[in-house]
């Protein structure tokens, strides 16, 4: 990235974090400019994910309602501005996928057919602080449930072959998994 392309990256950090603080303090205006410099890009993850414009449409309404709700508990120490907004908006339209029980993902020309202002370098950022928040936690749950849920999500185990290779009951491997399945969830959901 050029000097002059992070010096503008690190302004409109910096303009997003302080209208994020404000919006916590419940100033409407900064709110309307939380809306103005991230709708896009939250509104290109929802799209994604939900694979339906409608329901990505609703979806980030709820995103923004929850944005407002949260903005105070933001902590800027902690997280990006985008990469604390893009987890709201991610796990949103997430949910919002389970409820419809929908398979598919709108294709990605789609997606990145939404105008976005925001340097291609936020999306690399916030990847990696995803990643390294999920090895993160993955490595603050139990040793059984680590090693279960790495071999069943990254090896593509089944939970009988996981079984198998651990000499333990079918039912076991499961609770293991589900378990782990669940305080990894509690760590990701955490304020970071």
């Amino acid at each position: 990235m050029q000097p002059a392309d992070q010096t503008a990256a690190n302004a409109a950090r910096a303009a997003l974090v302080e209208a994020l603080i404000r919006t916590g303090q419940e100033d409407r205006a900064a709110f309307r400019s939380v809306y103005a410099m991230t709708s896009a890009k939250l509104f290109g993850i929802c799209l994604r994910i939900c694979g339906d414009r409608q329901g990505a449409e609703d979806v980030l309404h709820d995103v923004y309602l929850i944005i407002w709700n949260r903005a105070g508990a933001y902590q800027p120490g902690r997280a990006s501005p985008i990469s604390w907004l893009a987890t709201i908006a991610r796990n949103r339209a997430i949910d919002w996928r389970r409820r419809q029980g929908r398979s598919r993902s709108a294709p990605v020309e789609e997606a990145d057919a939404v105008p976005d202002g925001r340097p291609a370098q936020d999306d690399l950022l916030i990847a990696d602080e995803a990643n390294a928040r999920l090895h993160d936690c993955l490595e603050g749950i139990e040793s059984r449930q680590r090693g279960a849920i790495r071999s069943a999500f990254f090896g593509g185990l089944t939970y009988a072959e996981l079984a198998e290779r651990q000499a333990v009951p079918l039912g076991t491997m499961k609770s293991w998994v589900r378990r782990g399945l669940l305080a990894l969830r509690g760590c990701l959901d955490a304020p970071a």
